[in-house]
């Protein structure tokens, strides 16, 4: 896969305008990317009907998820981002199934209700590991029956060396300074202990990496 020209990366964080569209110029550029949601797209159960989309952008996966599977009634989408929030509301303005609210990953999303699907793009890696552990029990609490967590996400790379050389396929100079990335393995436990259940990862590009787990408990009344 062709890495986009590098050139300064932002970090004035995402709330900056700026950075926001930095960033979501670059995903069309973004092969891996691309790659890594159609592998997501192709793990989507059959029929759901309610989503939840945890830190979701401009909402490209949300969008991606209702163009593969028509019984998507309702999607939940949730950022912390003004400038991310605006580019959502735009893109769902005239889909009446999608609602964009405001909500930080910190604090627990249990008002949230239940869903079949609950999905997250490059954004969980901005909380801290216990935060991660917590939000995978919640993620676990909030899903029907049989329902899906699809998490494609940054992970941490084995060394330093492998790092860097991720960072320049992607076309980055350097971290996110809210990054705090995880390994793999880690993530995995995290969501075993969690109890999701048919873990694993499923597709994996260099520092890029698709996580799956199923819910085997009832959820939430």
């Amino acid at each position: 896969m062709s890495a986009p020209e590098p050139h300064p990366t932002p970090t004035a964080g995402w709330s900056d305008a700026t950075q926001v569209a930095w960033y979501t110029e670059r995903i069309g550029k973004l092969e891996a990317r691309q790659a890594g949601e159609r592998s997501l797209v192709e793990h989507l159960p059959p029929q759901p009907e309610r989503i939840l989309d945890l830190g979701c952008g401009d909402g490209r996966l949300t969008a991606l998820a209702i163009e593969a599977r028509p019984s998507i009634q309702q999607a939940i989408t949730v950022d912390i981002s003004p400038p991310m929030m605006a580019l959502a509301r735009a893109r769902f303005a005239s889909d009446s199934r999608v609602e964009v609210r405001a909500h930080d990953l910190n604090t627990p999303i249990t008002d949230l209700g239940a869903f079949d699907l609950i999905v997250s793009g490059f954004a969980i890696h901005h909380l801290e590991d216990d935060r991660k552990k917590a939000l995978f029990a919640e993620i676990a609490n909030q899903l029907n029956r049989g329902g899906l967590f699809a998490n494609l996400e940054v992970v941490r790379s084995a060394t330093p060396r492998r790092h860097a050389e991720f960072l320049a396929a992607i076309g980055r100079t350097t971290d996110d300074p809210e990054d705090r990335l995880a390994t793999i393995h880690d993530q995995l436990g995290w969501m075993r202990a969690a109890r999701l259940t048919e873990v694993d990862c499923l597709w994996r590009w260099r520092g890029f990496a698709l996580l799956l787990g199923e819910s085997a408990a009832p959820a939430i009344p």
